[in-house]
């Protein structure tokens, strides 16, 4: 186990009520009430989540006022009280006190918060590059990508009924993990298989989870599976990334746009889990007070969100699907940030216990990169900070701006995603907003799917 110090922290006075600690630089007495060196019994009182939580708000606190001193008494605490190994509460601990050692030694405002870092090179996140059968494998694991894979797939099979090509473009975190099951199902068509061209963005950032392999190496498979179903299928990648919001995907596409229209091609964008790293308009107004700053905004218009689902709609999609995770880390707050984090990915850890035993490989690979999400989250700011994720409340309103109008997923499709679910966890549930359906777990809101089309 990691050690901040060779010795324990000095006594300080003790604390008799959790309230007390403070919350700011200004608000520390000379002697802070802190404790000295707590036994295993004081540290055990402050392992529930509650605690664990409100311990990393006053280490951000600490962090952020550049007091090196508590930050320090904060992080020996918590190293003491979330291992690495430990229960879903103390493995999600863990990752964010990881990522405020990275916070600090980022900021580079204090020697001893880099030197804590360089100390401790372990903290480094060895997120996996997965072959397609293991990625496929992974995906499969629990609903959080097979939920929006079977929303989206059985929309896009009563929208296309009669056509005899489509157009996917596939904007999806998962590298296309969604399309084999889709293929299968367009090549048992009453009226046939469609000619199916396909096109993905393959310059996007380097977010978990990775592939080993190159995009076009992955179409030629994809190619090769739907010869196997007597699909035939068009793969065209793309040169494009969502930190300039996809802008030479958008323009190449609208280049076709009079094409495919004149010719009847159902056009079919399809949204999983990658337009939250388009750069939001906060990013551009934090910029633009800071003259010394980069401005994003007076780089180009079309790196926000709203601009991109304008500039899609510009293509008269036949549909639109948008899956992403109900959650918001778009505070400029690094506090408000951090409580939206740890109170939205304790859900991957806590499902983790249900179907993954210590110790495996799969495990490892899973926390690895919950651990990136939140590192990105916690450790960084501007452009670095790509994972701002926001609820779909955003979302529905962003697309109603854009002129898209909201349609409701079908009896057969719901069926399709509770049949899905019946193979996962008894935890997992499914409930209907308005048009568009969420998965939940234990209750809780994790993965929206909605379905759109022009207004």
């Amino acid at each position: 186990m990691m050690q901040f110090t060779e010795t324990p922290p000095p006594p300080l006075h003790q604390i008799t009520s959790f309230s007390n600690l403070p919350m700011n630089n200004n608000q520390i007495h000379r002697t802070r009430p802190w404790p000295g060196f707590p036994t295993s019994k004081a540290l055990g009182s402050f392992g529930d989540a509650n605690c664990m939580e409100q311990l990393l708000v006053h280490c951000a606190n600490a962090i952020e006022s550049n007091d090196a001193t508590l930050a320090q008494q904060i992080l020996w605490v918590l190293n003491n009280i979330a291992p690495p190994d430990g229960d879903s509460n103390q493995r999600l601990t863990c990752g964010f006190l990881r990522a405020l050692i990275a916070r600090a030694a980022n900021s580079g405002t204090c020697k001893m918060f880099t030197a804590m870092a360089n100390a401790h090179a372990n903290l480094a996140i060895n997120t996996h590059k997965f072959s397609v059968i293991e990625l496929a494998s992974f995906v499969d694991l629990t609903p959080w990508h097979r939920f929006g894979f079977a929303a989206a797939n059985a929309a896009i099979l009563e929208v296309v009924e009669g056509y005899s090509v489509i157009h996917i473009v596939d904007l999806s975190l998962t590298h296309c993990m969604q399309i084999p099951t889709l293929i299968d199902a367009l090549a048992n068509r009453p009226e046939g298989p469609p000619l199916v061209k396909l096109t993905v963005a393959g310059a996007t950032e380097d977010v978990p989870p990775m592939l080993d392999l190159s995009y076009e190496e992955l179409g030629s498979k994809l190619v090769n599976f739907a010869r196997s179903r007597n699909v035939m299928l068009e793969f065209r990648v793309i040169p494009s990334t969502s930190s300039d919001g996809f802008s030479s995907l958008i323009d190449q596409l609208r280049v076709q746009h009079l094409v495919y229209a004149e010719s009847g091609e159902a056009l079919i964008v399809n949204c999983h889990m990658m337009l939250h790293y388009i750069p939001e308009e906060t990013l551009s107004a934090i910029h633009n007070t800071n003259s010394s700053s980069y401005s994003v905004e007076s780089s180009s218009p079309s790196y926000h969100r709203n601009m991109f689902l304008k500039a899609l709609r510009t293509l008269n999609p036949t549909i639109v699907i948008l899956v992403d995770e109900d959650a918001d880390f778009t505070s400029n707050n690094l506090v408000c940030r951090l409580r939206s984090a740890f109170n939205y990915l304790w859900i991957p850890y806590d499902t983790m216990d249900t179907f993954l035993p210590r110790g495996s490989k799969q495990r490892q690979w899973y926390e690895a990169d919950i651990c990136w999400k939140i590192e990105n989250v916690i450790a960084h700011e501007g452009p670095q900070r790509v994972e701002r994720l926001e609820p779909k409340s955003r979302w529905v309103q962003r697309m109603r701006n854009a002129n898209f109008r909201s349609i409701m997923f079908s009896e057969d499709t719901v069926s399709e995603v509770k049949h899905m679910l019946d193979e996962h966890a008894a935890g997992w549930g499914l409930k209907k907003e308005e048009e568009d359906l969420v998965l939940t777990w234990k209750g809780h809101n994790v993965v929206f799917a909605t379905a759109w089309v022009p207004a």
